[in-house]
């Protein structure tokens, strides 16, 4: 679901892609594709597991929700922290190693640590897989838009990074499809399996990138101006919008699943019924994410900033408020709440870059979206605690949706860019 890493990239139209076959591109296209979608089902899938993995792990049946809590929020944490460290750290290496070398890197990264993710034995073992999973996925979302935006011919190249986009939350409904095929989780991380093959592959068949052959001598950094009277406040206002929306899309989509599983009876699986959140999570914000370009022809950015936000906020407060016991009303309060966080997505798409002037686009925005993910992170592992203050866990989840009006108030106020 979540694009952020796609934005702020630019390309000049005059890239040369004739060294680069349309086969050798296609190829490239669809191997980025599969990489970006297993990396969304990879991103959930712990999340879908989490009430089932856990007490495995501790050796015993069942859990107080505050335990859960407490583990859960370390390993949501790892995996968020390693997720903004791969997102900078990746771009970088980048620029220094090549895009196809880096990209391989990062593939092979994530699903190399999905695949030892079967074998642990301990929670903490489970936080280190998680951490450099989110290394690697943090990566490739990065790493895979900037290759194909430096391959792709001019004319199709928005199309192309249009339907790259959509494959993170196709990947997160695929991770509900996954955790409805197989009932232990140990199973599931085989997944790992297809990133990894990904990953061979791509070392062996992507051509490089001819435009960054051509600017490893030219390359150097544009931050000297990131930080000026101009570009600050909007700096900092893009860092509140995308770092609160984290906050809130984060805290509430990493625990649906385990809240879901609260409101069944005891002794029930659950099984299916978390399976169809994520898929209802993962098919909202393909659908958000389409919607949004229209909304943002019709409205303006901003607009559809406050229009998301606002949606996101009542429809937390209707969720977590008015369910005490898992009924239907559930999917379609959830399926309402997705369509706002893809609208979200889809519209920070194109407002935070046009917040900053194009020499310094790419690092403020990348600077905006990988320091929310700190935040995020920080954020969420406090979720246990809040599981004890709150007395459970529909009130800790209530609580992210205050992200959402911190966003709303942000984007309330900032810069018009809806011209």
């Amino acid at each position: 679901m979540i694009k952020a890493n796609n934005i702020g990239l630019e390309v000049s139209a005059s890239i040369t892609t004739d060294a680069c076959s349309q086969k050798l591109r296609n190829l490239a296209f669809v191997l980025c594709m599969f990489s970006y979608l297993f990396g969304g089902s990879v991103a959930t899938l712990m999340s879908v597991y989490l009430p089932v993995a856990i007490p495995e792990l501790l050796g015993e049946k069942q859990i107080t929700e505050e335990h859960m809590g407490e583990i859960g929020a370390y390993i949501g944490a790892a995996f968020l922290y390693g997720w903004g460290i791969g997102g900078l750290m990746f771009g970088v290496v980048s620029d220094r190693i090549g895009r196809v070398k880096s990209l391989t890197l990062a593939t092979g990264l994530y699903g190399i640590a999905t695949l030892l993710t079967v074998f642990v034995s301990h929670w903490y073992m489970l936080i280190g897989c998680r951490f450099v999973a989110g290394m690697g996925i943090g990566g490739v979302l990065l790493i895979s838009t900037v290759y194909l935006s430096e391959i792709w011919p001019v004319r199709t190249r928005p199309v192309i990074l249009g339907v790259l986009a959509v494959a993170f939350p196709i990947g997160i409904v695929t991770s509900g499809g996954i955790n409805i095929l197989f009932a232990h989780w140990r199973d599931a991380f085989w997944v790992g399996v297809i990133p990894v093959l990904t990953a061979l592959t791509m070392s062996r068949w992507l051509p490089e990138s001819e435009a960054w052959k051509s600017a490893q001598e030219r390359y150097h950094s544009n931050t000297a101006n990131l930080w000026d009277a101009t570009n600050r406040p909007n700096l900092l206002k893009g860092t509140v919008i995308f770092g609160s929306v984290l906050i809130g899309l984060w805290g509430i989509f990493s625990w649906i699943p385990t809240w879901v599983q609260s409101l069944l009876p005891s002794g029930h699986t659950g099984q299916q019924e978390r399976g169809m959140t994520m898929m209802l999570l993962g098919i909202g914000g393909i659908v958000g994410g389409a919607v949004s370009g229209f909304l943002v022809k019709a409205i303006g950015a901003r607009k559809s900033l406050i229009f998301a936000f606002f949606g996101c906020a009542c429809m937390s407060f209707v969720l977590f408020l008015s369910n005490t016991l898992f009924s239907p009303i559930v999917y379609l309060e959830m399926a309402f709440l997705a369509l706002f966080f893809g609208i979200s997505q889809g519209v920070l798409s194109s407002y935070i870059p046009q917040l900053f002037p194009t020499v310094i686009r790419a690092t403020a925005a990348g600077f905006c979206f990988n320091i929310g993910r700190f935040f995020t992170a920080t954020s969420v592992f406090f979720v246990g605690a809040m599981v004890a203050f709150f007395g459970g866990l529909s009130h800790a989840l209530l609580t992210f949706s205050v992200a959402f009006l911190v966003a709303l108030i942000a984007a309330f106020v900032g810069k018009k860019v809806d011209k």
